[in-house]
Order: C-alpha cells, then sequence, then structure tokens
C-alpha cells in the first residue's frame, strides 16, 4: 500500500457532517474510476464499463472521524463544545485540536479541564469529567475576540490535531482517525489492483465511502439504497486489544494479521462469506484473526438490511487508541486486509455467489 496516499487521507479534516476534504483527498486518487458524490458526504467510486448483468459487490468504508463542535462561546473567549462521536471523557483534556471556522480558515485550540489547582478536595477525590467542564481555549480573552479575531462560530466542527508519520523501519503507521481512514485506504488500493482484470471478474466492484458512521451509521443507509448491493465487504479500524489480553485471549493484535469479524451489536456474519474468506486466507497465506465482538458495530448492520438481504463480510484493520487522538497500525496489517478483499473478489464464479447468498439451501 502507498503509504503517503494513507497518510493523507488520515490526515484529511473530517469530523462527522463535514467530510469534504476527506472525499476530495479520496478522489484524487482514483482518477481512472467514475467518482460522483451525494449531498451527504457519501463517495462513489465505480469501476468503468459497468456490466449489468453482473451482482454487483459494494466496498465500503466510513469516511469521518470522532470530533468536536463548538457549542457555545463563553464570555471569557473559551469555547463549550459537544462529542461528534464516541470519544471517552478522561481521554479528551490536554490534547491540541484543529477548528475549521466559517470562512474556511483552521485555528488550532487545546482541549483544557479545571486545573487541579483550582479544585476543592472534593473535586480532586472525584476527579470526575462532563463534556459541559471541558472546553477548549484558542488563546482568545473575550468572546468577542473569538468570534471577531478568531473568526469562530457556535456549530463549527474541529478534530484532533495530529500528522501522520510512518516508521519504514519498523512498518509503523502514527496518525490520526486510523477508524476508518485505513479502510478508506483499503478501498482504493483494492480497486486498484482490480482494475486491470475488471471485466473478466463475475462481480461489479463499487467503492462506497460513507460519511457519518460515528453518529449512527447514517451514511451507510444512504450508499446502500444507492449501490443495491448483492454483497458487501466492509472494511474498519478495529480496536486492537491486544494491549487488554493474554495474547491467546486477543482477536485484534496488530501485526496479527486482517480482521475477519463474525458477530458485533449491530450484525451476526454470513456463515458461507465468512468461510470463503477463510478458505482463501489459508490458500494465499493471508494472515488473519476472527473474532467476536462483546460490543461495537459496523456500517455492516445497516447495509445488510437494505433492500434486501445483503451478505457482508467484515474486515478489519487492527488499530491501537482508536477514538482517541493517536493510532498506531501496522503497514502489513492493511495490506493483509487488501490482499484478502481482492481474492474474495478475484474467485467468486457462479456457483460461490450462489452459496453465499444461501440460494442453495432449498
Amino acid at each position: 500500500m502507498d503509504m503517503q496516499m494513507f497518510g493523507r487521507i488520515s490526515d484529511a479534516f473530517g469530523p462527522s457532517g463535514f467530510e469534504e476534504e476527506v472525499i476530495r483527498t479520496i478522489a484524487g486518487y482514483c482518477g481512472k474510476f467514475e467518482v460522483k458524490n451525494d449531498a451527504m458526504n457519501n463517495l462513489y467510486v465505480r469501476m468503468p464499463g459497468k456490466q449489468e448483468e453482473k451482482p454487483v459487490v459494494q466496498l465500503d468504508a466510513h469516511t469521518d472521524e470522532c470530533g468536536f463542535m463548538v457549542q457555545t462561546i463563553h464570555d471569557n473567549g473559551c469555547l463549550g463544545i459537544i462529542m461528534l462521536g464516541g470519544f471517552v471523557l478522561t481521554n479528551v483534556p490536554a490534547h491540541t485540536v484543529v477548528i475549521r471556522t466559517r470562512s474556511g480558515k483552521k485555528i488550532r485550540g487545546i482541549t483544557t479541564s479545571k486545573p487541579v489547582h483550582f479544585m476543592n478536595e472534593k473535586e480532586r477525590a472525584s476527579q470526575s469529567l462532563d463534556i459541559e467542564t471541558i472546553y477548549v481555549d484558542i488563546g482568545a480573552t473575550s468572546r468577542k475576540e473569538a468570534e471577531e479575531v478568531f473568526g469562530v462560530s457556535v456549530g463549527d466542527p474541529m478534530m484532533p490535531d495530529v500528522q501522520f508519520a510512518y516508521d519504514e523501519e519498523h512498518e509503523i503507521c502514527l496518525g490520526k482517525a486510523f477508524d476508518n481512514r485505513a479502510g478508506c485506504a483499503c478501498i482504493v488500493d483494492t480497486m486498484n489492483r482490480l482494475y486491470g482484470e475488471r471485466e473478466n471478474l463475475a462481480v461489479n466492484v463499487v467503492g462506497a465511502f460513507a460519511s457519518q458512521e460515528e453518529v449512527g451509521t447514517r451514511g451507510a443507509a444512504v450508499t446502500a439504497q444507492v449501490v443495491k448491493p448483492d454483497m458487501a465487504i466492509v472494511f474498519e479500524g478495529s480496536p486492537s486489544d491486544d494491549f487488554y489480553f493474554s495474547a491467546t485471549q486477543a482477536q485484534c493484535r496488530m501485526k496479527g494479521g486482517v480482521q475477519i469479524r463474525r458477530l458485533d451489536k449491530s450484525y451476526i456474519s454470513n456463515p458461507a462469506f465468512m468461510e470463503y474468506a477463510i478458505e482463501l486466507a489459508g490458500k494465499y497465506g493471508i494472515p488473519y484473526q476472527e473474532t467476536v465482538r462483546r460490543g461495537g458495530s459496523t456500517n455492516a448492520g445497516k447495509i445488510s438490511l437494505t433492500n434486501k438481504a445483503v451478505p457482508v463480510l467484515v474486515l478489519g484493520v487492527p488499530s491501537r487508541y482508536v477514538h482517541t487522538h493517536y493510532n498506531f497500525c501496522a503497514k502489513a496489517d492493511l495490506e493483509a486486509a487488501v490482499d484478502l478483499a481482492v481474492q474474495v473478489i478475484r474467485e467468486m464464479d457462479e456457483e460461490r455467489i450462489r452459496h453465499i447468498l444461501r440460494q442453495d439451501i432449498i
């Protein structure tokens, strides 16, 4: 995978509902495809020369990242915020963020909460946080300065202020929003690898980059209606658990290969699709790990229920510390996810498709 491409997609500004910069960046790597967007910031990338009689495989990844929005501007110039997506509050203070104003200007701020120096004994003992008591300091000294000099308005979005870096020696990526810019990069890479053989494939392949996943998988509810897939592959920057469970219990280890998800709160996987993917991983020596998630969800839940029953294969790239400012992932896991998706699509034939669609049961 092109790490520069992944880095640019990771760095792009794109909290939920404000993904324009992300889709422009992705579109810049899709010049040989048919590219369209919609009013919700969903992006559709299609292979040229679609053959109408073929089934459709939708490649899904969401473009949005967890971020914040200006909820109010206080008299002292600090910004009150709400979350766009699921941060844990203890991870929020003492980081830098980027605010995009209505004029398009980007300014930096610091997330802050009440310093220990000004806490009473009860506050020191509890150390509890509420989003209402976490502020963003942009260096202003009054509401007027925040609005008129800095140009900040209520409703302005903000994202973590993190720049992508690739450690070539250890083949490790550090950056923000790997949930799910990792998946976005996987779609681009998968479609590029299949481009030259598109006419010989048994399926039409459509890349659908969905907005607003972090606030309720909203974009996928639209993309699935537009694409009308027969099957789908969902790429996800999945939370790595290798620091929280033993080596034998962890199900999403960085450098452990692509994660194949059997279940989460939104979707029970199609067994035939799962076994097909596992068979190909073994055949081609693609490292993989299976997971049954106690929590979490992906766009698979919405896609599987749209229009008709759509079998979905969820492929995860293990990513440490998702839904925080800073993430790690491994180049090898990104490439394992793409390798498996390519082989799954490449080896599909009429018999296999019938089996995945459960048309051979009765």
